[in-house]
Formats: structure tokens, C-alpha cells, sequence
């Protein structure tokens, strides 16, 4: 992952092992809605191939359903702003958006799950996706999230953690020790259990960096492929007041009250690979001490309900990319795209029937 960005919040106490099992009797459910509803397009799961209604049922099952809302990260704000190019990464990629210069975007911010009403503490983990929208009609469209890897590997490791933190008809509550049992058996778990140990519901939207996590490829004007993972850092540092334990909403408050402030702003940073780094695996880091090239700044001026903000009707598909940007092999890639076409389908459906005082 981009190696500067911080996976944990400094200062915070190492969880004992008692509640480090207790957390994973319920992460399957967080890291379902981190990625969306996947499905593997092409392979096969135990002799039945597995389609996409399969999994956006299944959280839809975990999460309940509210129609016309996302059937991930529901519970979100929109956000309108650009990206400030300052060339540096033009020798990378000949996408536009890499040359000096401004580009429109819009993104949002958002909490994991299928649930919009979630208290924002409920999770550790928050999201920023991003719409960049390039001079020449190009887009670039990019999911990113505050863990620094995505716990498997394949989408079929995925439907099996799926299946694992599955709430049991009885009790409607995850089985007991299957969440466990599924990490014992898939080792490549470990980095992100190493940063769930310590992992905590942030107070603030702005102080958060964000992981691409997938890794794709620059273009540059020559046709050479460089391999990069990207994130974004943030330039705020501070923590922000403390939250009131009874207060559900505070991310979209506190963002909005910082942006009455003025702008917020991240650094792009674009991390390059090496010879021998694991590129088709999300589930892996990269070493300490690749080069990463900071690209430019993302600047953030203005909030907007997600109910009837820009960001509303935007799919951010990870396949949506610009001439100088391509997907690299890693298997989730396809399969988010997938994933994402799905709900949107459902969900904008849904929001047509609704009646219009009700629509979010």
C-alpha cells in the first residue's frame, strides 16, 4: 500500500486477544461492505458459479434492505471540489489529469455497510470515492478506503468470509467461532488483522488517508507500464472536538463545519512497484522504501446531501478509467465493477418507485 500512509492511529493501545476475537466475530460483515457485493465473473466456487445477486442478497441479509439507497456504503455525504496536477507524475501516465493543471471532481465520503442509519462509531473504517472528470471527457473513477489491505486475495476467499460472518437464522446473530475459523484457515489474512488489532472509529472525514489497495497501471506517452498503488493524505492533522456518545452523525457534521472553514486538502501520493512486488494481490504490502511520487493535491470546498448531492447518481466503478491508466490482473478489480453495476441497477430502480418526498 502507499507506505507513508498512516495504517494506525498513534498512540492507540493494542487490543487484547480476547477482544481482537470478539472484533472478528463481526469484521466480515465491515469488509462485505467495504468492497460491495462481489462476484467472480469468470471461475467457479464449489461447482456452482456464482452469480451476482448471490452476494448483493447476502448483504442485503446482513444489512437489511432500504430501498434506493447503495447497497454499500449507504450512509455517506457528497463532496465537490478539484485536483490541482502539479505535473509530476506526467512522465508516468499521459492521462490528462496528470498534466499541471486543474480537474473537476466530485467524491464521497462514507461509512461501510449497507445500513444508512449507522452510527458513525459503529465502524473503524471510512471510505472516499472520487468522480475525476478530465478536459477531454475522460473520467477517472476510484474507490478508496482507510485500511491499508483488503484481507483476501480472490473473490472467491471473499464469498467464503461472506458465508463466514453470515448471521444464523436462529439467533440472527454471526456463529460463533466461524469468523475465526475462517482466518485460521486463510493466512494471507494476517496484514489486515495486524491493523484491525488496533484499528478505531476516527472523529473526522478530514484527517483520514485513503487506500486505493488494488494496484493498477500508468501509461505514459512511450506505451511503458509502471505499477502503482495510490492514496491520498490528508493536511489536517488534528483530531477534532470529541464525540458525544450518543451523537450517530458526526462525520457529515464535522466535515461540514471544517469546509464552512475553507478547503480541505490531501496529497495524491502514487507508490511504485518494484520487480517481485505482489501486483495481482490486494491482501499484500508492498516493502518499505518504494518511491512514491506525489502527483498533486485533491482540494474538497463544498458538502452536499448525498441524498440530493452531484455525487447521488455517480457509480464509482473502478473500470471507469482514462487513456494512461489501466487495471492491472488482480481479480477484485473485475469483480467491484461487476459489483457496483449491480446495485446501481437496483438501487435506481428502487429510488423511481419511491414516492418523491421519500427519495434519498
Amino acid at each position: 500500500m502507499v507506505d507513508q500512509l498512516p495504517p494506525v492511529r498513534p498512540g492507540a493501545p493494542p487490543l487484547s486477544k480476547s477482544s481482537v476475537l470478539l472484533r472478528l466475530a463481526g469484521i466480515g460483515g465491515v469488509v462485505a461492505a467495504i468492497a460491495g457485493a462481489f462476484y467472480y465473473v469468470n471461475g467457479t466456487l464449489d461447482s456452482q458459479r456464482l452469480r451476482p445477486d448471490n452476494l448483493v442478497n447476502a448483504l442485503e441479509q446482513n444489512s437489511g434492505v432500504h430501498p434506493g439507497f447503495r447497497r454499500n456504503h449507504a450512509k455517506g455525504i457528497c463532496v465537490v471540489g478539484y485536483f490541482e496536477s502539479n505535473g509530476e507524475a506526467q512522465g508516468l501516465s499521459r492521462a490528462q489529469l496528470f498534466e499541471a493543471g486543474r480537474t473537476p471532481v466530485v467524491g464521497r465520503f462514507a461509512l461501510p455497510g449497507g445500513n444508512p442509519y449507522a452510527p458513525d462509531s459503529s465502524v473503524p473504517i471510512r471510505s472516499l470515492a472520487l468522480r475525476f472528470t478530465q478536459g477531454n471527457g475522460q473520467q477517472w473513477r476510484t474507490g478508496m478506503n482507510s485500511m491499508p489491505v483488503f484481507p483476501v486475495a480472490t473473490p472467491q476467499a471473499f464469498y467464503q468470509m461472506l458465508q463466514a460472518g453470515a448471521p444464523d437464522p436462529a439467533t440472527g446473530k454471526p456463529k460463533p467461532g466461524a469468523m475465526a475459523d475462517f482466518f485460521a484457515a486463510h493466512p494471507e489474512t494476517a496484514a489486515f488483522l495486524q491493523w484491525v488489532k488496533t484499528a478505531k472509529p476516527s472523529a473526522s472525514f478530514a484527517t483520514e488517508g485513503y487506500n486505493g489497495i488494488n494496484a493498477f497501471y500508468l501509461v505514459n506517452a512511450a506505451g511503458q507500464r509502471q505499477a502503482v498503488r495510490w492514496g491520498v493524505v490528508p493536511e489536517a492533522t488534528d483530531t477534532g472536538p470529541a464525540t458525544a456518545a450518543n451523537d450517530g452523525n458526526y462525520l457529515a457534521q464535522d466535515l461540514t463545519q471544517r469546509l464552512s472553514s475553507g478547503p480541505l486538502k490531501w496529497q495524491l501520493k502514487l507508490t511504485l512497484a518494484e520487480a517481485g512486488d505482489p501486483i495481482g494481490d490486494a491482501s499484500k504490502t508492498w516493502p518499505a522504501g518504494r518511491k512514491v511520487v506525489t502527483a498533486g493535491t485533491l482540494v474538497l470546498q463544498q458538502a452536499e446531501s448525498q441524498d440530493s448531492g452531484e455525487c447521488r447518481d455517480i457509480n464509482y466503478d473502478p473500470l471507469i478509467l482514462p487513456s494512461g491508466i489501466e487495471a492491472s490482473d488482480d481479480p477484485l478489480i473485475a469483480a467491484r465493477s461487476a459489483a457496483y453495476a449491480s446495485s446501481y441497477q437496483r438501487r435506481t430502480a428502487e429510488v423511481d418507485q419511491l414516492p418523491r418526498e421519500t427519495r434519498p
